[in-house]
């Protein structure tokens, strides 16, 4: 390998706490206009809320019962759940924050998360909970290099790997990384067009 082949390939690690606030700063400027945050976070202080909500369940979610890993220093980063983790005591716990960061679009929340449940998994599996590169370090492969060791890991444990998006141009990426559509959902109360999707181990 060259000097310049390695300076193009992204160093990926697992998450550690002096990796939180840039991952949580790249989340939250991901999503700041991301379609289903816009739909399901109340609109004052949006940005403001989005970044609580995310640093919640990246710290006391992700990092407790899941698997993150990082790519540049946190200016990508990708948290999944993964089974015989069950993290219901933390959302026992921060439901209640939770609503409140949704705060004037709660009742939308719940509407809107009835709705995908009938097309969410039943089996255990790896689930993508969140994944966000910033937007100044898009395009030099570093969302598909942060997700690799997840499905890496899941083809390994003979496990599918899940995922939802409210984006059609994240359904194009994550079909080149071997996810196929299982669904397809027009969320109700003029929510976002979701699709669901899977991929199986080979």
């Amino acid at each position: 390998m060259n000097m310049s082949q390695r300076q193009n390939t992204p160093s990926v690690r697992p998450i550690t706490d002096a990796d939180v606030p840039a991952a949580v700063d790249t989340l939250a400027r991901a999503f700041a206009d991301y379609p289903y945050t816009r739909h399901v976070i109340a609109a004052d202080g949006h940005e403001e809320r989005i970044r609580r909500y995310q640093e919640l369940c990246l710290t006391r979610i992700g990092m407790v019962y899941g698997r993150i890993w990082v790519a540049d220093e946190g200016r990508a980063v990708a948290a999944w759940a993964v089974p015989g983790q069950d993290p219901s005591p933390a959302f026992a716990e921060l439901g209640p924050i939770l609503g409140e960061l949704s705060g004037d679009r709660a009742a939308v929340c719940e509407t809107a998360d009835a709705a995908m449940a009938p097309y969410r998994p039943k089996e255990p599996g790896w689930f993508l909970e969140t994944v966000a590169t910033a937007p100044e370090a898009q395009g030099k492969g570093l969302g598909s290099a942060v997700l690799i060791p997840g499905i890496q890991e899941a083809e390994r444990a003979g496990c599918p790997a899940f995922l939802e998006t409210s984006s059609e141009a994240n359904v194009r990426f994550y079909e080149r990384l071997d996810f196929k559509v299982t669904a397809d959902v027009q969320l109700p109360d003029d929510g976002p067009r979701t699709w669901c999707m899977r991929r199986d181990p080979r």
